[in-house]
């Protein structure tokens, strides 16, 4: 992504103040992609579902947990792999795609990782595999999407590092533009996203008032067709 898309602080604050499902409706009246395209599955999870809405770019690599090293009993945390999330935008998501199957018999998130990716400017974590030590690191302000839980890290180590990734059927490279929140994940396109409020804005008062005349004692089909001609 060209550093000449990145989104002000107020576009970004913007974006928070919108659910997913909202920037979602906007994002497909751009007709920049297919309406099934641009969001993960129902295999990704947001843990923390009463946190407010995660905007952030993607720092991506691939995570492995189910093989130990070929020397020593567990594999060391790699400095260069810092290195590369602080060479995306903040604020930074770290997207780690668990290639082992089944994915998630470890967990490389959990308080430690946890603190140290809060340190480094990450506002969200995302994986198909597996995190624990929820009650910490929702304490650190960290929100996470994953697969599952898992109570060890097991062999946990990173590698591929800015690679594209793949995680819920939902395709991330290295500075993607991510919205998340207890409705699910998705990208936006970076050459819209700064339209994507406005948009939104007037999507929600279409919405509102077919909402308001429904639950009005004025309530007719004939009136109900008139204001969901324009919707779809």
């Amino acid at each position: 992504m060209a550093t000449d898309v990145l989104l002000s602080e107020q576009d970004l604050e913007a974006l928070r103040c919108l659910e997913t499902c909202v920037v979602s409706n906007a994002i497909e009246t751009f007709e920049k992609r297919l309406r099934n395209a641009g969001f993960a599955g129902p295999g990704i999870r947001c843990m923390f579902e009463d946190c407010p809405p995660m905007v952030g770019y993607a720092a991506t690599a691939r995570l492995r947990s189910n093989e130990p090293p070929m020397a020593g009993r567990a594999f060391r945390d790699r400095s260069d792999w810092w290195n590369s999330i602080l060479a995306v935008p903040y604020p930074r998501i770290v997207v780690l795609e668990d290639m082992d199957d089944p994915a998630g018999v470890g967990a490389f998130l959990g308080d430690m990782h946890g603190a140290m990716l809060r340190a480094l400017g990450c506002v969200g974590f995302v994986t198909n595999g597996a995190v624990r030590e929820l009650p910490h690191v929702r304490d650190l302000g960290l929100q996470v999407f994953a697969g599952n839980v898992a109570v060890s890290h097991a062999y946990a180590h990173i590698f591929d590092l800015g690679a594209a990734v793949s995680v819920g059927g939902l395709e991330v490279k290295p500075n993607d533009l991510l919205h998340g929140d207890r409705h699910g994940l998705l990208t936006i396109p970076t050459e819209i996203a700064g339209q994507i409020p406005a948009v939104a804005a007037k999507l929600q008062r279409a919405e509102q008032r077919v909402i308001d005349y429904c639950r009005s004692t004025n309530f007719s089909l004939e009136g109900l067709r008139s204001l969901t001609e324009d919707l779809s």
